[in-house]
């Protein structure tokens, strides 16, 4: 048996068969098995969008080796009589926990928030009157700020293959489809991914795992010795859990838990981070500027990816765009008010909306030195400022030639946002120098993309990434410490579903080696 890789040119919507055939004019064989190893839409030219499929063959009449087995992440198993507690159960915390499990160590994963179910029930009753949920919201609860999003699984970090590749087996083994493993721009959507993290949670609690809901983490204790500190419990409002180990996985949005490690003594620093808004067009217009066409068979809907730089301003570029989605109230407490896009697998729905932000140094916003406080409680003020505007959380929103042109912004406007728009000059609201660049960025963009500057802008984007950025060791512990780990987007070294996920499993890692 031989082993042959080889590049197709696929049209849109076609089936397994056509693929198949292609393989064996290709080839010149009938008799042979293969599978899919990547697929990408090629839409450079608007009058030949295609499918680029790579596909492995395997066939007797193929000369040369055949192919290796790919390497599997290896969790060496072993019974250790360790207690590991796992705050949050986001992919960071969610799959160091799994992995500590299958290596033989006790796991108990504490989230503040509610079950998936739960937490469905709760956004649904805030979409709808407008009653904020603190632990059933679109930040906390099972799964992370992830399971409420439109569930991209892709990575710039090409060091985390064989990680990677745990998770997104792990994936579809608890449900997602088997494209994840190949596409090029993989996504799930919150309606699969609702039903992933359920799955998950069941074969964790199988293997013996266990999960406390509604346990916020409100203190830690600490032994306190000359050189090292070890941590003895994790201090919930029910009560203690003790452990041997401490992995804390707070997420982006949980900046309480982030100012309590930095009284126990855990070192933060401030770092670049972008903010911004969300745009907003009907889809079939971003579909006619990237297609030339309203729909392609076979396409759920086209996307963007657009960035800015000028020497003057920041630079801008759009992030987490989601096609056919919509724009969430995504506050993660009951005075702030920020907005962030998500959609389900399919993305049919009639609106597009992306992320529109600008890059910023922490030192120039404060005009200083930044720590990590500081810049906690600036992010913090910024966000309560656009609750104040609205009074709520309607989001503030204007139409971008209204952003561009500071002009006074339309009295009404037709949005995906559930809890509607309040007219506003969105460029007021934003410091001088972030509205600068967005508005300079918003002409490029509409330079880009005809009609780009028929959309709107609306809310306050302030969760792209992480403003602090923990200090951690070589073996990824908190300095100071010889049993803590703070791990994933909360922990500023990681950004997304995988990324998060690949930090928490490599923190695993860390402390399977240090116990054998």
């Amino acid at each position: 048996m031989g082993y042959k890789e080889i590049t197709l040119q696929m049209p849109p919507g076609f089936q397994p068969d056509e693929l198949k055939h292609m393989i064996e004019k290709t080839l010149g064989i009938r008799e042979f098995s293969y599978q899919i190893e990547s697929k990408s839409l090629d839409a450079r030219k608007k009058s030949h969008i295609h499918w680029l499929v790579k596909v492995g063959v395997v066939s007797e009449h193929i000369q040369g080796p055949e192919p290796e087995p790919a390497p599997e992440l290896i969790i060496p198993y072993q019974k250790r009589n360790k207690r590991v507690i796992v705050v949050g159960s986001g992919p960071a915390g969610f799959f160091s926990a799994y992995v500590l499990q299958k290596a033989g160590f006790e796991t108990t994963i504490i989230e503040r928030g509610t079950d998936v179910a739960r937490r469905a029930d709760g956004i649904k009753r805030f979409e709808s009157t407008g009653a904020f949920s603190p632990n059933s919201n679109y930040a906390f609860g099972e799964g992370g700020a992830g399971t409420f999003s439109d569930g991209k699984l892709t990575s710039r970090t090409k060091r985390i293959s064989l990680e990677k590749q745990f998770i997104l087996a792990s994936y579809i083994k608890a449900g997602a489809p088997e494209e994840i493993r190949y596409l090029a721009h993989p996504h799930l959507g919150s309606n699969i991914l609702k039903k992933i993290v359920v799955n998950l949670r069941k074969e964790y609690l199988q293997i013996g795992g266990s999960i406390l809901f509604e346990t916020q983490l409100q203190n830690l204790t600490v032994k306190n010795a000359r050189t090292i500190n070890t941590v003895t419990d994790a201090v919930t409002l029910t009560g203690t859990e003790p452990g041997d180990y401490f992995l804390v996985a707070p997420g982006n949005s949980a900046h309480d838990t982030a100012r309590m490690l930095i009284q126990k003594g855990v070192v933060f620093q401030a770092k670049s981070f972008a903010i911004g808004c969300r745009v907003e067009h009907p889809q079939e217009l971003i579909n006619r500027a990237q297609w030339g066409r309203e729909e392609i068979p076979g396409v759920a809907a086209a996307e963007y990816r657009l960035t800015f730089r000028d020497p003057a301003t920041l630079p801008v570029y759009t992030f987490c765009m989601c096609p056919g989605g919509v724009i969430v109230p995504a506050t993660a407490f009951p005075n702030a008010n920020i907005v962030n896009g998500m959609s389900h697998y399919r993305r049919d729905g009639k609106f597009a909306n992306a992320a529109c932000v600008a890059a910023v140094n922490p030192d120039q916003l404060i005009g200083k030195k930044a720590g990590p406080l500081q810049i906690l409680g600036w992010l913090g003020t910024l966000e309560e400022k656009f609750y104040r505007f609205s009074e709520g959380f309607q989001a503030p929103a204007c139409s971008i030639r209204d952003f561009i042109a500071k002009t006074e912004p339309a009295v009404a406007f037709e949005s995906s946002y559930p809890l509607g728009l309040k007219p506003a000059r969105l460029w007021e609201l934003l410091p001088t120098d972030i509205s600068h660049a967005i508005r300079e960025g918003l002409k490029n963009f509409s330079r880009k993309i005809r009609g780009f500057e028929t959309g709107i802008i609306m809310g306050l984007e302030s969760k792209t990434s992480s403003p602090i950025q923990a200090l951690r060791d070589e073996n990824r512990l908190c300095p100071g410490f010889d049993n803590l780990y703070i791990v994933g987007e909360g922990s500023g070294h990681s950004g997304g579903i995988i990324s998060s996920g690949v930090d928490g499993i490599r923190a695993a890692l860390k402390i399977i080696e240090k116990s054998n």
